[in-house]
Protein backbone atom coordinates (compact mmCIF):
# COMPACT_ATOMS: atom_id res chain seq x y z
CA UNK A 1 0.00 0.00 0.00
CA UNK A 2 1.06 3.02 -0.76
CA UNK A 3 0.94 4.63 2.48
CA UNK A 4 1.87 1.61 4.65
CA UNK A 5 4.64 2.94 6.34
CA UNK A 6 2.96 5.90 7.19
CA UNK A 7 -0.05 3.75 8.32
CA UNK A 8 2.53 1.93 10.26
CA UNK A 9 3.13 5.15 12.32
CA UNK A 10 -0.31 6.01 12.97
CA UNK A 11 -1.00 2.23 14.18
CA UNK A 12 2.05 2.63 16.68
CA UNK A 13 0.30 6.38 17.77
CA UNK A 14 -3.33 5.02 17.47
CA UNK A 15 -4.18 4.74 20.80
CA UNK A 16 -2.78 8.92 21.52
CA UNK A 17 -5.68 9.97 23.90
CA UNK A 18 -6.72 13.27 24.06
CA UNK A 19 -8.13 15.00 27.24
CA UNK A 20 -10.95 17.37 27.70
CA UNK A 21 -11.18 20.52 25.49
CA UNK A 22 -10.04 23.74 26.61
CA UNK A 23 -13.04 25.81 27.50
CA UNK A 24 -13.16 29.70 26.97
CA UNK A 25 -11.86 30.20 30.52
CA UNK A 26 -9.03 28.16 30.26
CA UNK A 27 -5.95 30.29 29.00
CA UNK A 28 -3.93 30.00 25.81
CA UNK A 29 -1.11 31.43 28.00
CA UNK A 30 -0.64 28.20 30.52
CA UNK A 31 2.59 26.37 30.61
CA UNK A 32 2.46 24.59 27.12
CA UNK A 33 5.52 22.49 28.52
CA UNK A 34 5.11 18.56 27.67
CA UNK A 35 6.23 15.03 29.21
CA UNK A 36 6.66 12.26 27.02
CA UNK A 37 8.41 9.81 29.02
CA UNK A 38 7.20 6.16 30.08
CA UNK A 39 3.82 5.47 31.28
CA UNK A 40 3.03 2.72 32.83
CA UNK A 41 -0.85 3.42 32.28
CA UNK A 42 -2.90 0.00 30.68
CA UNK A 43 -3.42 0.45 27.02
CA UNK A 44 -0.60 2.76 26.84
CA UNK A 45 1.58 0.74 24.29
CA UNK A 46 3.39 3.77 22.74
CA UNK A 47 4.96 5.20 25.50
CA UNK A 48 3.80 8.12 25.24
CA UNK A 49 2.45 10.80 27.99
CA UNK A 50 2.30 14.27 29.10
CA UNK A 51 -0.03 17.17 27.81
CA UNK A 52 0.25 19.63 25.04
CA UNK A 53 -1.75 23.07 24.56
CA UNK A 54 -3.22 24.56 21.82
CA UNK A 55 -5.74 27.24 20.72
CA UNK A 56 -6.99 28.94 17.31
CA UNK A 57 -9.84 28.00 15.10
CA UNK A 58 -13.20 26.99 16.59
CA UNK A 59 -13.90 25.68 13.08
CA UNK A 60 -12.10 22.82 13.61
CA UNK A 61 -13.47 22.65 17.41
CA UNK A 62 -16.02 19.62 16.12
CA UNK A 63 -13.10 17.69 14.48
CA UNK A 64 -10.59 18.07 17.67
CA UNK A 65 -13.75 16.64 19.67
CA UNK A 66 -14.35 13.78 18.15
CA UNK A 67 -10.97 12.85 17.85
CA UNK A 68 -10.26 12.98 21.56
CA UNK A 69 -13.22 11.24 22.27
CA UNK A 70 -12.34 8.29 19.78
CA UNK A 71 -9.17 8.29 21.33
CA UNK A 72 -8.98 9.54 25.33
CA UNK A 73 -9.90 6.19 26.76
CA UNK A 74 -7.08 4.36 25.39
CA UNK A 75 -4.27 6.60 26.37
CA UNK A 76 -4.54 8.30 29.33
CA UNK A 77 -1.04 9.52 29.59
CA UNK A 78 -1.06 11.66 26.77
CA UNK A 79 -3.52 14.93 26.58
CA UNK A 80 -4.47 17.54 24.53
CA UNK A 81 -5.81 21.02 25.71
CA UNK A 82 -7.43 22.56 22.45
CA UNK A 83 -9.02 26.30 23.69
CA UNK A 84 -11.13 27.68 20.68
CA UNK A 85 -10.14 31.51 20.92
CA UNK A 86 -10.13 31.71 17.45
CA UNK A 87 -7.68 32.09 14.68
CA UNK A 88 -6.34 35.03 15.27
CA UNK A 89 -5.66 34.59 19.01
CA UNK A 90 -4.49 30.86 18.33
CA UNK A 91 -1.85 32.43 16.50
CA UNK A 92 -0.53 34.93 18.53
CA UNK A 93 -0.27 32.44 21.20
CA UNK A 94 1.37 29.88 19.29
CA UNK A 95 4.06 33.51 18.21
CA UNK A 96 4.18 34.25 21.89
CA UNK A 97 5.42 30.75 22.35
CA UNK A 98 2.31 29.93 24.88
CA UNK A 99 0.68 27.12 22.55
CA UNK A 100 2.48 23.80 21.20
CA UNK A 101 0.56 24.63 17.75
CA UNK A 102 -2.26 26.69 16.81
CA UNK A 103 -5.18 26.03 14.71
CA UNK A 104 -6.09 29.14 11.71
CA UNK A 105 -8.36 29.43 9.55
CA UNK A 106 -6.16 31.25 7.35
CA UNK A 107 -2.32 30.44 6.39
CA UNK A 108 0.00 32.67 8.71
CA UNK A 109 0.10 36.86 6.78
CA UNK A 110 2.75 37.73 5.04
CA UNK A 111 1.80 41.79 4.90
CA UNK A 112 1.23 41.31 8.94
CA UNK A 113 5.13 40.18 9.76
CA UNK A 114 3.07 36.60 10.85
CA UNK A 115 5.64 33.88 9.36
CA UNK A 116 8.78 35.92 10.47
CA UNK A 117 8.00 36.22 14.08
CA UNK A 118 6.64 32.61 14.20
CA UNK A 119 10.04 31.26 12.37
CA UNK A 120 11.58 33.02 15.44
CA UNK A 121 9.58 31.20 17.71
CA UNK A 122 10.73 27.98 16.32
CA UNK A 123 14.49 29.31 16.47
CA UNK A 124 16.58 26.58 14.72
CA UNK A 125 13.67 25.94 12.83
CA UNK A 126 10.62 27.38 10.56
CA UNK A 127 6.93 27.34 11.20
CA UNK A 128 4.79 25.86 8.65
CA UNK A 129 1.07 25.65 7.30
CA UNK A 130 -0.12 22.13 7.41
CA UNK A 131 -3.75 21.73 5.95
CA UNK A 132 -6.18 19.55 8.14
CA UNK A 133 -9.68 20.46 8.38
CA UNK A 134 -11.80 21.32 5.27
CA UNK A 135 -14.51 23.38 6.69
CA UNK A 136 -16.83 24.20 4.44
CA UNK A 137 -18.78 27.68 5.16
CA UNK A 138 -22.33 27.39 5.03
CA UNK A 139 -24.73 31.02 4.64
CA UNK A 140 -27.23 30.20 6.73
CA UNK A 141 -30.56 31.39 6.90
CA UNK A 142 -33.62 31.82 9.47
CA UNK A 143 -36.67 32.32 7.31
CA UNK A 144 -39.78 29.74 7.83
CA UNK A 145 -41.52 28.82 4.86
CA UNK A 146 -38.72 29.50 2.27
CA UNK A 147 -36.59 26.11 1.92
CA UNK A 148 -34.34 25.78 -0.65
CA UNK A 149 -33.16 29.49 -1.07
CA UNK A 150 -30.78 30.10 -3.56
CA UNK A 151 -27.93 33.32 -3.02
CA UNK A 152 -25.54 34.77 -5.89
CA UNK A 153 -22.27 36.27 -4.62
CA UNK A 154 -23.55 39.53 -5.92
CA UNK A 155 -26.46 39.22 -3.21
CA UNK A 156 -24.63 38.27 -0.82
CA UNK A 157 -22.47 40.97 -0.90
CA UNK A 158 -25.23 43.38 -0.57
CA UNK A 159 -26.83 41.58 2.17
CA UNK A 160 -23.29 41.68 3.95
CA UNK A 161 -22.88 44.96 3.14
CA UNK A 162 -26.12 46.41 4.20
CA UNK A 163 -27.08 47.35 0.93
CA UNK A 164 -30.24 44.79 0.45
CA UNK A 165 -32.05 44.91 3.78
CA UNK A 166 -35.34 42.70 3.19
CA UNK A 167 -35.79 39.62 2.38
CA UNK A 168 -38.42 40.71 -0.76
CA UNK A 169 -35.90 42.63 -2.08
CA UNK A 170 -35.46 42.83 -6.10
CA UNK A 171 -32.07 40.92 -6.08
CA UNK A 172 -33.24 38.27 -3.93
CA UNK A 173 -36.20 37.64 -5.86
CA UNK A 174 -34.25 37.43 -9.10
CA UNK A 175 -32.35 34.22 -7.63
CA UNK A 176 -34.85 32.72 -6.06
CA UNK A 177 -38.10 33.77 -8.89
CA UNK A 178 -40.30 30.82 -7.79
CA UNK A 179 -40.00 31.46 -3.77
CA UNK A 180 -42.72 33.02 -2.09
CA UNK A 181 -40.20 35.65 -0.13
CA UNK A 182 -41.72 37.75 2.84
CA UNK A 183 -40.97 41.93 3.28
CA UNK A 184 -39.52 40.71 6.71
CA UNK A 185 -36.07 42.99 7.41
CA UNK A 186 -33.09 41.11 7.27
CA UNK A 187 -31.06 40.52 10.25
CA UNK A 188 -26.83 39.74 8.70
CA UNK A 189 -24.73 38.68 11.95
CA UNK A 190 -21.02 38.33 11.59
CA UNK A 191 -18.28 37.17 13.66
CA UNK A 192 -17.47 39.58 16.05
CA UNK A 193 -14.26 38.14 16.98
CA UNK A 194 -10.86 37.84 14.51
CA UNK A 195 -12.14 34.62 12.53
CA UNK A 196 -10.34 32.71 9.73
CA UNK A 197 -14.11 32.02 8.85
CA UNK A 198 -14.15 35.85 8.24
CA UNK A 199 -11.25 36.54 6.46
CA UNK A 200 -11.92 33.68 3.67
CA UNK A 201 -15.96 34.65 3.49
CA UNK A 202 -14.21 38.06 2.57
CA UNK A 203 -12.19 36.51 0.45
CA UNK A 204 -15.26 34.90 -1.34
CA UNK A 205 -16.76 38.46 -1.42
CA UNK A 206 -13.76 39.96 -2.79
CA UNK A 207 -13.50 37.57 -5.32
CA UNK A 208 -16.82 37.38 -6.53
CA UNK A 209 -19.07 39.96 -5.74
CA UNK A 210 -17.53 43.26 -6.16
CA UNK A 211 -16.91 43.78 -1.76
CA UNK A 212 -15.49 47.19 -1.40
CA UNK A 213 -13.55 45.90 1.45
CA UNK A 214 -10.34 44.40 1.93
CA UNK A 215 -10.57 40.53 3.41
CA UNK A 216 -9.05 40.44 6.96
CA UNK A 217 -10.01 38.07 9.95
CA UNK A 218 -11.56 41.23 11.38
CA UNK A 219 -14.96 41.75 10.23
CA UNK A 220 -14.95 45.59 8.48
CA UNK A 221 -17.45 47.92 10.79
CA UNK A 222 -18.14 49.80 7.57
CA UNK A 223 -20.20 46.65 6.48
CA UNK A 224 -22.37 47.22 10.03
CA UNK A 225 -24.42 44.43 10.96
CA UNK A 226 -24.33 42.19 13.81
CA UNK A 227 -21.55 40.59 15.84
CA UNK A 228 -21.63 37.17 17.66
CA UNK A 229 -18.81 35.51 19.05
CA UNK A 230 -16.96 32.23 17.88
CA UNK A 231 -19.10 29.46 15.44
CA UNK A 232 -21.49 28.62 18.30
CA UNK A 233 -22.27 31.91 18.83
CA UNK A 234 -23.10 32.45 15.13
CA UNK A 235 -25.42 29.55 14.99
CA UNK A 236 -27.55 30.32 17.90
CA UNK A 237 -27.57 33.53 16.88
CA UNK A 238 -29.45 32.87 13.46
CA UNK A 239 -31.35 30.00 15.37
CA UNK A 240 -33.10 32.38 17.51
CA UNK A 241 -33.79 35.09 15.25
CA UNK A 242 -36.15 35.33 12.65
CA UNK A 243 -35.01 36.78 8.94
CA UNK A 244 -31.69 36.40 10.50
CA UNK A 245 -28.56 35.11 7.75
CA UNK A 246 -25.12 34.71 8.79
CA UNK A 247 -21.83 32.42 8.00
CA UNK A 248 -20.32 29.91 9.79
CA UNK A 249 -18.97 26.32 9.01
CA UNK A 250 -21.25 23.62 8.10
CA UNK A 251 -20.52 21.45 10.90
CA UNK A 252 -22.39 24.09 13.13
CA UNK A 253 -25.42 24.67 10.59
CA UNK A 254 -25.68 20.97 10.54
CA UNK A 255 -25.38 20.25 14.13
CA UNK A 256 -27.89 23.38 14.94
CA UNK A 257 -30.43 22.14 12.23
CA UNK A 258 -30.31 25.65 10.39
CA UNK A 259 -31.01 26.09 7.04
CA UNK A 260 -28.52 26.29 4.20
CA UNK A 261 -28.34 28.40 0.99
CA UNK A 262 -27.70 27.41 -2.20
CA UNK A 263 -24.95 29.67 -3.71
CA UNK A 264 -23.65 30.16 -6.89
CA UNK A 265 -20.06 29.41 -8.34
CA UNK A 266 -17.68 31.07 -10.97
CA UNK A 267 -20.12 29.04 -13.38
CA UNK A 268 -23.23 30.46 -12.33
CA UNK A 269 -24.55 26.95 -11.07
CA UNK A 270 -26.64 27.69 -7.68
CA UNK A 271 -24.95 24.26 -5.81
CA UNK A 272 -26.16 22.91 -2.12
CA UNK A 273 -23.27 22.49 0.29
CA UNK A 274 -22.47 18.95 1.31
CA UNK A 275 -18.97 17.08 1.64
CA UNK A 276 -18.59 16.40 -1.60
CA UNK A 277 -19.61 19.43 -3.15
CA UNK A 278 -16.80 21.56 -0.99
CA UNK A 279 -14.31 18.96 -1.95
CA UNK A 280 -14.57 19.68 -5.61
CA UNK A 281 -13.12 22.82 -4.91
CA UNK A 282 -10.06 22.16 -2.60
CA UNK A 283 -8.98 19.59 -5.39
CA UNK A 284 -8.10 22.74 -7.53
CA UNK A 285 -6.58 24.51 -4.51
CA UNK A 286 -3.14 25.21 -5.69
CA UNK A 287 -0.03 25.24 -3.02
CA UNK A 288 1.81 28.41 -2.50
CA UNK A 289 4.12 27.65 0.11
CA UNK A 290 7.61 25.89 -0.20
CA UNK A 291 8.73 22.59 1.08
CA UNK A 292 6.68 21.18 3.69
CA UNK A 293 4.61 24.67 4.40
CA UNK A 294 1.49 24.14 2.57
CA UNK A 295 -0.08 27.54 2.29
CA UNK A 296 -2.86 27.23 -0.35
CA UNK A 297 -4.17 29.25 -2.79
CA UNK A 298 -8.35 28.53 -3.22
CA UNK A 299 -10.02 29.46 -6.48
CA UNK A 300 -13.21 31.10 -4.56
CA UNK A 301 -14.83 31.63 -8.39
CA UNK A 302 -14.42 28.58 -9.42
CA UNK A 303 -16.44 27.06 -12.49
CA UNK A 304 -15.58 23.05 -11.69
CA UNK A 305 -19.04 21.67 -12.12
CA UNK A 306 -21.31 20.90 -8.84
CA UNK A 307 -18.13 22.96 -6.55
CA UNK A 308 -19.51 24.67 -3.49
CA UNK A 309 -17.18 28.06 -3.78
CA UNK A 310 -16.81 28.84 0.14
CA UNK A 311 -14.74 26.58 2.06
CA UNK A 312 -12.10 27.40 4.15
CA UNK A 313 -8.97 25.45 5.50
CA UNK A 314 -8.25 24.85 9.25
CA UNK A 315 -4.09 25.02 9.04
CA UNK A 316 -2.21 23.22 11.86
CA UNK A 317 0.56 25.73 12.19
CA UNK A 318 3.67 24.83 14.09
CA UNK A 319 7.58 24.03 13.99
CA UNK A 320 9.26 21.70 11.25
CA UNK A 321 12.34 21.97 13.74
CA UNK A 322 12.76 23.49 16.95
CA UNK A 323 9.86 22.38 19.41
CA UNK A 324 11.03 21.58 22.45
CA UNK A 325 11.65 17.62 22.12
CA UNK A 326 8.96 16.23 24.41
CA UNK A 327 6.19 18.57 22.42
CA UNK A 328 7.27 17.80 18.94
CA UNK A 329 7.08 13.86 19.99
CA UNK A 330 3.05 14.75 21.17
CA UNK A 331 2.07 17.29 18.16
CA UNK A 332 3.81 14.82 15.74
CA UNK A 333 2.08 11.81 16.76
CA UNK A 334 -1.34 13.61 17.19
CA UNK A 335 -1.45 15.37 13.53
CA UNK A 336 -0.17 11.61 12.28
CA UNK A 337 -3.39 10.54 13.30
CA UNK A 338 -5.38 12.85 12.58
CA UNK A 339 -3.92 12.66 8.94
CA UNK A 340 -4.59 9.45 8.56
CA UNK A 341 -6.95 7.30 6.57
CA UNK A 342 -8.69 6.82 10.13
CA UNK A 343 -8.48 10.28 11.52
CA UNK A 344 -10.16 12.00 7.96
CA UNK A 345 -12.64 9.78 7.58
CA UNK A 346 -14.46 10.84 10.83
CA UNK A 347 -14.51 14.27 9.42
CA UNK A 348 -17.18 13.44 6.73
CA UNK A 349 -20.03 12.22 9.28
CA UNK A 350 -19.60 16.07 11.39
CA UNK A 351 -19.67 18.45 8.37
CA UNK A 352 -16.35 18.26 7.07
CA UNK A 353 -14.35 17.49 3.86
CA UNK A 354 -12.12 14.80 4.14
CA UNK A 355 -8.41 15.61 2.31
CA UNK A 356 -7.21 13.54 -0.54
CA UNK A 357 -5.29 12.94 -3.31
CA UNK A 358 -1.60 14.71 -3.69
CA UNK A 359 -2.80 17.15 -0.90
CA UNK A 360 -3.13 14.21 1.72
CA UNK A 361 -0.11 12.99 0.48
CA UNK A 362 2.09 16.13 1.12
CA UNK A 363 0.13 16.74 4.43
CA UNK A 364 1.07 13.15 5.47
CA UNK A 365 4.71 14.26 4.45
CA UNK A 366 4.69 17.41 6.12
CA UNK A 367 3.72 15.92 9.51
CA UNK A 368 6.70 13.29 9.29
CA UNK A 369 9.28 16.15 9.28
CA UNK A 370 8.28 17.33 11.92
CA UNK A 371 11.02 17.38 14.85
Amino acid sequence: MKYAGRLAAVAVVGALSLAACGTDNNSAGSDATASAGASSAAGNDNGLSGTINAAGSSAQANAIDQWKKDFQSKNPGASLNYQPSGSGAGVQAFIQGTVAFAGSDSALKDDKGEPAQADARCKTGKAINIPMVTGPIAVVYNLPGVDGLQLSPKTLGGIFSSKITKWDDAAIKADNPQAKLPSTPIQAFHRADESGTSDNFTKFLKATAEWPYEPAKAWPAEAKGQGAKGSDGIASSVKGAEGSISYVEMSFADNSQLQKAKVANGAGEFVELNSDSAAKTIETAEVKGTGNDLKLGIDYATKTAGAYPIVLVTYEITCEKGLPADQSKLVKAFLTYTASDEGQAALKDLGYAPLSGDLLTKVRTAVEAIS
